[in-house]
């Protein structure tokens, strides 16, 4: 049975509900109208700071700390409801403040970040008066396997010196990306897992070069984006290390939980929005002699996409529960299961859509084509279905055969 949400929680999700309607859903085409007219798509829309005020005043911001120090003090679970509103609008998460990677980053540097770090870096990020970026990934070796990354970081005296060729650093072409946080590794000849570290690059250190940016299926993601970024002979103060030498595959860890619950809230959001677009759309659309929504088989594809929306959702509240109750190691097995599931239901749904618009679906005028192209990376994100498949065979064979 679902465990209920808390009154804060409650008021949160209907809070949240209403913003979306009044506020995100209207303004969807005006950011993207004002970006497509701009001479550089790389700036700040107006509108945007101007919901963000908004949200902030109303209390719905950093809603995704578990902290009221810093956040709005809600469980995994809790959050996860909200989480799955923001997700039904790609411009929803930064007005909220609680965006990948910022929100991981943000997690870092609550989890493992010293009190100077904090100052510097956590606060203004906190405001949404910076961005961030995470630079892990190397077009040079397959990432899907961390101890691949080959980015050195070299201690030299009160330094590091920083060599890496980083891309899908998502953020980093944003005019207020101010921070990166970069994996490599500080010592080759260590045990497995303990030769990488993550270290803090403000990113106009000199050596950062944004080389290129990377769109997505065609999709800038603008003023947000991708790029990648290469650190060449980089030099940053030894006190930016995060937690110490070594610990970088423990704070990727303890990033990665939480995270993924958001990437598939987010997810079956998308799913929820495609599947409303989709009922509305068959029920004003004729052919052949009646609605579209008259047709069997397309009640079918709504009652595949509900029930799909359902399992994918449970699962991934299962799973946060789990992150609550018994931590994250705990629930790795439930974790890589919704990171499998969540994104496969959001595609399936987001298709079905695309096919009842037609010629509309895979077009700029409504938001099915890029949630779809989003969604598809999700397979990819924070580890491909394959790594997540293999562990959990490997946990599931380990439970059978005790």
């Amino acid at each position: 049975m679902l465990k209920e949400l808390s009154p804060k929680a409650a008021e949160l999700q209907k809070n949240l509900t209403e913003f979306m309607e009044e506020y995100i859903y209207p303004n969807e085409s005006k950011v993207e109208q004002y970006l497509d007219e701009a001479e550089d798509r790389w700036t700040i829309p107006p509108l945007i700071e101007e919901l963000k005020g908004k949200a902030k005043s109303q209390g719905l911001w950093n809603l995704f700390l578990p902290d009221t120090e810093h956040g709005a003090g809600l469980s995994n679970y809790e959050y996860a409801h909200l989480c799955e509103i923001m997700g039904r609008s790609l411009l929803a998460p930064e007005i909220f403040n609680c965006n990948a990677p910022d929100t991981g980053n943000m997690e870092v540097f609550v989890k493992y970040g010293t009190d100077e770090q904090k100052k510097r870096w956590l606060e203004p990020l906190l405001e949404g008066k910076i961005r961030s970026c995470f630079s892990m990934t190397e077009p040079d070796v397959a990432s899907s396997d961390a101890t691949n990354i080959q980015s050195s970081i070299v201690r030299e005296g009160d330094e590091y010196v920083i060599n890496a060729k980083k891309w899908w650093s998502s953020g980093a072409m944003d005019p207020r990306c101010e921070i990166a946080i970069v994996m490599g590794k500080t010592d080759p000849d260590a045990p497995k897992h303990q030769q990488q570290s993550m270290i803090l690059v403000p990113f106009n250190t000199p050596g950062v070069e944004v080389k290129r940016y990377l769109p997505v299926f065609g999709y800038d993601h603008a003023p947000h984006g991708h790029a990648e970024v290469h650190y060449n002979n980089v030099r940053v103060p030894a006190s930016n290390i995060l937690l110490g030498e070594g610990r970088g595959f423990e704070i990727a860890q303890g990033r990665l939980g939480p995270g993924r619950i958001h990437h598939c809230m987010r997810a079956i959001g998308a799913a929820e929005r495609a599947l409303d677009l989709l009922c509305k759309r068959a029920s004003e659309r004729e052919a052949f002699g009646s609605t579209l929504a008259e047709k069997d088989v397309i009640r079918e594809v709504i009652a595949e996409s509900r029930i799909e929306i359902e399992q994918a959702r449970l699962l991934t509240l299962h799973a946060a529960h789990k992150i609550d109750t018994e931590g994250a190691k705990a629930a790795r097995k439930e974790i890589a299961m919704i990171k499998i599931a969540a994104p496969r239901v959001s595609l399936n749904v987001i298709d079905r859509a695309i096919q009842v618009f037609g010629g509309a679906g895979v077009s700029d005028d409504f938001p099915l084509a890029a949630h779809w192209a989003n969604a598809r990376t999700l397979r990819l994100v924070d580890g491909p279905d394959q790594v997540h498949l293999r562990d959990v065979g490997r946990l599931e064979l380990r439970e059978q055969l005790k």
